[in-house]
C-alpha cells in the first residue's frame, strides 16, 4: 500500500513540475521570484532552454523531499535549499551517488525569443550536496542580466558541477 502511495505521489509531483517549467509569470524589477518546492529529474536527459543556454538533464531520475528557491530581482541574491535529493534509479538509488556538490541556476527567457535564441543562464557557485541529499545557498550572484526581469519564462534549476540538472523548482510565484 505505502508503494503504491508513493509511486501515485510521484507521478503527482512529475506533473506538477512538467507544467510548472513552462508557466509564464509578470517579473517586474523589484520582484522577488519564489519556487515553492523543488522536485527531481523524472524524465532523464530532459532538455530545458534555448539555444548555447540548452541544459541537459541528468541520464538517471532523482526525487528529493522538499525545497525552495528564491530569486531577489533587484539585490541579485538566490537563496535555495532542497532536502532529500537523491537518485531515484540505478545501483545507487536512495543515495547522491558520487555527486558531492551542486549549484542553483536561474534560467531567463527559456525560449530564448529576447536573447538571440539562447536562453541566459545565471549561477550561484557550487555547495555541498550531504549524503541524506540536503544543499542550501543564499548569497549574491551579482547584477541579474536585464532579460530576467523582462522575459516572463524563467526557471529554477538544480545542478551537478558538470552542468547537467537533476532537479528544478516547481510552483512559481
Amino acid at each position: 500500500m505505502q508503494t503504491l502511495l508513493r509511486k501515485s505521489l510521484i507521478v503527482c509531483g512529475l506533473a506538477l513540475g512538467a507544467a510548472v517549467i513552462g508557466q509564464n509569470v509578470n517579473a517586474e524589477a523589484g520582484d522577488t521570484l519564489r519556487w515553492e518546492s523543488v522536485i527531481g529529474i523524472v524524465q532523464p536527459d530532459n532538455e530545458v532552454g534555448n539555444g548555447a543556454g540548452t541544459v541537459n538533464g541528468s541520464g538517471i531520475p532523482w526525487s528529493a523531499l522538499d525545497g525552495h528557491a528564491r530569486v531577489d530581482l533587484d539585490k541579485g541574491t538566490i537563496d535555495f535549499q532542497v532536502r532529500g535529493l537523491v537518485l531515484a534509479g540505478g545501483n545507487a538509488i536512495g543515495t547522491t551517488g558520487a555527486i558531492p556538490k551542486v549549484k542553483g541556476t536561474l534560467m531567463c527567457d527559456t525560449d530564448g525569443s529576447a536573447s538571440g535564441g539562447r536562453s541566459i543562464l545565471v549561477d550561484t557557485p557550487l555547495v555541498d550536496l550531504d549524503e541524506q541529499g540536503n544543499a542550501r545557498f543564499n548569497g549574491d550572484v551579482g547584477t541579474l542580466p536585464s532579460v530576467c526581469t523582462t522575459e516572463r519564462d524563467v526557471a529554477f534549476l538544480i545542478r551537478v558541477g558538470s552542468g547537467r540538472w537533476i532537479a528544478n523548482g516547481t510552483v512559481l510565484r
